[in-house]
């Protein structure tokens, strides 16, 4: 039919459009980060309760300041004579009196490993964190489309760590739009008194607080343990004071006993540059999770990836260690592991959703795979609102989607050795609609995926060849 109108003789031109509209893809890893500041100033005022997009760790130090200065016991100096003039030097750090405001170290590590486009918000300037600052600030992401994950490390320092879990899991949820990255409540350390660490009491903690609600807990994976990064602990030298067994004459004020152009101060000093702080997990995974989705695809498990700056885990775990967390077969409720392997590095040792148990979506990448193509596929279809509801609509509509997943197919994010085995479109009268839905101003659309699942479990079987000559 000429879309132009015919009025006098002539020649008239009418171009046919025959090509489907295309789907423009959502990001598929931008996380919002939640958590206390230096300051928040921006361009236009106050950023304290206020979602603010960056790109970068600069632009975060430009608007959010710095790293909070540490406590002065948090380093701990041993000089000890060694017999020949001089002293041989040790710095003790105590984890326990590390700031509990570690967003601006983490939003470093999140850059550090892969990340991108990401949103803070600011809670407030630095102080011991509270669970309804933190559920307050997330709040405001619910509303900010483009958001993909969430990521709440001061939650860990939380007095009610479970309200601040079960709102990043709810919000995912509810949204269906975005995955939260949980980062353990508690983390037991192994020592000589306790040699196993009380890794699962620190996890049972996570399943604690994770309450399953419906498909809820397959829009979240919670990890474990801390890390231990290559930055080292922001503090103050004049404070830091030498330990009670150091040689007497070194117990005073670190300043006034050395003196700062002193050699032994210049040594101190490169030594604190060597006491090396710990992270929760959540910003290095969403980094990670940012890095693996631009190299390799959103539909590749976020696993067997190694994390940038991180000397080791604080907590080693074994393999039957990693076995009882993977998967439980009590609560369902899988919590990934991350690492250290030697020759490889720290890597993350886990790919499964809390929902651990479920065949449909245990995986991270199945779940994050038909997120980011629900919401592609959403948005993209927009133009179909109002448009008559027959065979020509239909047409277009299974042709657009039919496309783009040709092309998820054909980048290997789909199983199957042809295309009519990885996905199947249908939509139209008797398919999928019957006359009532016609009526009602109903379209609707059958999408099956068979998504490429990870090879978890690779197993390799030997066995001897009896000599035949």
């Amino acid at each position: 039919m000429c879309a132009v109108k015919l009025t006098y003789p002539g020649v008239y031109v009418d171009e046919v459009s025959i090509l489907p509209p295309s789907i423009a893809e959502v990001e598929s890893a931008v996380p919002a980060f939640v958590g206390y500041t230096e300051k928040a100033i921006g361009p236009n005022g106050s950023l304290t309760m206020v979602p603010m997009k960056i790109s970068n760790y600069s632009e975060y130090s430009l608007f959010f300041g710095n790293p909070p200065v540490e406590a002065a016991d948090s380093i701990t100096l041993k000089a000890v004579d060694d017999g020949a003039g001089d002293y041989v030097l040790t710095a003790i750090v105590d984890p326990t009196k590390q700031s509990k405001n570690v967003l601006a170290n983490s939003i470093r590590h999140f850059y550090d490993n892969g990340g991108g486009d990401c949103y803070i918000v600011s809670v407030g300037g630095y102080k011991d964190p509270v669970d309804k600052d933190l559920t307050d600030g997330l709040a405001l992401v619910e509303q900010i489309d483009e958001v993909t994950l969430l990521s709440v490390p001061e939650s860990q320092f939380c007095p009610t760590y479970s309200s601040v879990a079960q709102a990043m899991i709810k919000q995912a949820s509810d949204t269906a739009d975005r995955f939260a990255l949980l980062d353990p409540d508690t983390v037991t350390l192994k020592t000589s008194a306790l040699p196993s660490g009380a890794i699962t009491t620190d996890t049972d903690l996570i399943k604690t607080a994770a309450i399953p609600v419906g498909k809820a807990l397959s829009y979240a994976a919670a990890y474990y343990p801390n890390l231990i990064t290559t930055y080292p602990l922001n503090v103050t030298l004049g404070s830091v004071k030498f330990s009670s067994d150091s040689a007497p004459d070194l117990k005073d004020d670190l300043v006034s006993t050395l003196g700062t152009s002193s050699a032994l101060y210049k040594r101190v000093e490169a030594l604190s540059k060597t006491c090396y702080g710990f992270l929760p997990p959540s910003a290095a995974m969403a980094g990670l999770i940012a890095r693996v989705d631009a190299t390799k695809g959103f539909w590749k498990a976020p696993a067997n990836e190694s994390l940038a700056s991180v000397i080791t885990p604080t907590v080693l775990l074994s393999d039957n260690e990693q076995g009882n967390l993977n998967i439980d077969s009590t609560s369902g409720k899988s919590i990934n592991v991350i690492r250290s392997f030697p020759g490889y590095g720290t890597l993350a040792w886990g790919a499964r959703t809390l929902d651990g148990n479920d065949n449909e979506w245990k995986y991270i990448n199945v779940r994050r795979f038909f997120m980011v193509v629900e919401e592609s596929i959403k948005k993209s279809i927009h133009w179909a609102v109002f448009e008559p509801n027959t065979a020509s609509t239909w047409v277009k509509v299974q042709a657009m989607i039919e496309n783009y997943l040709f092309q998820k197919w054909r980048d290997g994010a789909l199983a199957g050795a042809k295309p009519e085995q990885a996905y199947e479109v249908n939509v139209g009268l008797n398919k999928t609609m019957n006359s009532v839905d016609i009526l009602e101003g109903r379209m609707i659309v059958e999408i099956k995926m068979a998504v490429s699942r990870p090879a978890e479990f690779i197993v390799l079987r030997f066995e001897q060849m009896m000599q035949t000559s």
